[in-house]
């Protein structure tokens, strides 16, 4: 779940993977009219990396729209092309789907070349020239700094192209220490970056399996928090 910080409107949006599975397919509607009631802003639904779950992202989107929410898809660059990005825009746009998430995504396993897109700033710059004003488009944000990154400054340089290229507004990655998400706001000040930066909020329900995960995109468990668990 992600909710705004103070100086903006309370919104907040859910984040669902795409269903693998009939079962799944069934759990997730089950779970949408439960979050429904909660008049989130939109759900937004993950894409695979390289795109590998385009599809099933695409019928989620469609079937959320069909019950008159809002819904955001992930759309990532990475081994993608113009073509193909343009062609699965277009379909949303038929859709009557009028946000994105755009990132840029990570490589499926053995695959070398990046495709058309480095960067997401690029994807950003390309929706926006395909759609112009259509899209309201969230992009990634992160407040303990992108696990590839050089450094901090080298990070928001990175983010504030995004930003310039037509976001709209932000959701970070999850994250335990407030005092990150504080920090990475003054720093966003000091760029003249002042678009909606949500924050990433991950319900702890398997802690092993989170620990894993925080190591590969370098969110911190607290001291604390680790010893509680």
């Amino acid at each position: 779940m992600m909710q705004s910080q103070q100086k903006y409107p309370q919104a907040f949006s859910f984040e669902f993977y795409p269903p693998k599975t009939e079962a799944g397919a069934l759990a997730l509607e089950t779970v949408q009219q439960q979050l429904a009631s909660l008049n989130p802003d939109f759900f937004s639904v993950t894409y695979g990396a390289g795109g590998t779950t385009r599809d099933k992202t695409f019928d989620a989107i469609v079937n959320i729209q069909a019950k008159g929410i809002d819904a955001a898809p992930h759309l990532s660059c990475v081994a993608s092309t113009k073509d193909s990005i343009r062609t699965i825009i277009s379909d949303y746009v038929a859709q009557g789907v009028n946000k994105l998430v755009a990132l840029r995504g990570d490589l499926p396993s053995g695959m070398m070349s990046t495709g058309e897109f480095r960067y997401a700033n690029e994807l950003v710059e390309f929706i926006r020239t395909e759609t112009a004003a259509h899209f309201q488009i969230h992009v990634a944000a992160y407040p303990e700094v992108h696990p590839q990154a050089y450094n901090c400054v080298e990070d928001m340089k990175n983010f504030k192209r995004k930003v310039d290229a037509g976001a709209d507004a932000a959701i970070t990655q999850y994250f335990y220490n407030a005092e990150a998400y504080y920090n990475f706001i003054d720093l966003c000040e000091k760029y003249g970056i002042d678009i909606p930066i949500v924050p990433g909020i991950m319900p702890i329900t398997q802690y092993s399996q989170l620990s894993r995960f925080s190591e590969m995109c370098g969110a911190d468990i607290p001291r604390w928090l680790r010893k509680t668990f």
